[in-house]
């Protein structure tokens, strides 16, 4: 493989301003100064000829195969393209963050989805027939509790485990979790539904102690009476609230037979919708 590609620049010797950058090898760099198109970058280097200048043409990497020399052109148009007087976005744009989106937290960027197991934990604070009808799952009443269930992230697909009876329902994150006053179901706040746990209440103030709700979507259910559960070999369990489930192979293709669903299937659709 030859390392023969650089990247390089044009810089305005008027102000300094880098407006456009290239990769190539040989005299490609040159090319440009020839260039009789009505094109921004043609039109900006026959202003800086006619006033009796040239281009500050600078390489910035050499030595680079083709394949380098377009990602570093790339990382270059991403971060400063919007100031350039380039068209192209250049090879490796879609692997790029899309622009203006620093305040959001984006999958394949700023997390990745995942396969994880989720513990009911149902007590009087939650109940398995409310997430069913209402399409989300809820952690809380301390930090120990809060920070797992926050960590769900849009996109994750989880495994709902009901102690004592076995595997409820398979589902897909659509919200990270909020405080339970926070969340709304359609045009009504969860807190005024009629939900069969009316302890979803307590501690609802606090950012510490309340509970936290995650609105899913299910991809499949059943009842506590016809979970799904085997004693031998075991199957993975923990009290944790969510646990990833990637060393755990015997279990995800026990809950796939048991639900008659292909799991990773359903992560590659995600990954699919998020353009990866």
């Amino acid at each position: 493989m030859k390392n023969d590609y650089y990247v390089y620049v044009y810089i305005d010797p008027r102000n300094f301003e880098e407006f456009y950058y290239g990769k190539g090898k040989g005299s490609r760099k040159e090319a440009h100064l020839s260039d009789q198109s009505d094109s921004a970058k043609a039109k900006r280097i026959a202003q800086i000829i006619k006033e009796g200048l040239q281009p500050i043409i600078r390489v910035i990497a050499a030595n680079l195969t083709e394949e380098e020399a377009h990602l570093i052109e790339t990382t270059l148009l991403w971060k400063l393209g919007k100031f350039t007087t380039n068209i192209a976005a250049g090879s490796f744009s879609k692997r790029f963050r899309p622009h203006n989106t620093m305040h959001l937290e984006l999958s394949d960027f700023d997390f990745h989805n995942g396969l994880y197991y989720y513990n009911v934990g149902e007590c009087h604070r939650r109940h398995w027939d409310d997430y069913i009808k209402y399409c989300f799952i809820s952690a809380g009443g301390g930090i120990r509790y809060r920070d797992p269930i926050v960590g769900f992230q849009p996109g994750d697909i989880f495994v709902a485990y009901l102690k004592r009876h076995g595997f409820v329902g398979v589902g897909r994150i659509k919200e990270k979790a909020r405080m339970i006053r926070e969340v709304r179901i359609g045009n009504k706040r969860l807190l005024d539904l009629e939900l069969n746990c009316k302890g979803m209440t307590e501690d609802s103030d606090s950012k510490e102690d309340s509970e936290y709700v995650a609105l899913v979507e299910w991809l499949k259910t059943c009842s506590r009476k016809e979970a799904k559960w085997r004693s031998k070999p075991k199957l993975y369990t923990t009290t944790w609230v969510r646990a990833s489930l990637d060393g755990q192979p015997e279990t995800v293709k026990f809950i796939e037979e048991s639900f008659d669903i292909d799991i990773r299937k359903q992560l590659r659709r995600v990954d699919r919708a998020n353009g990866a």
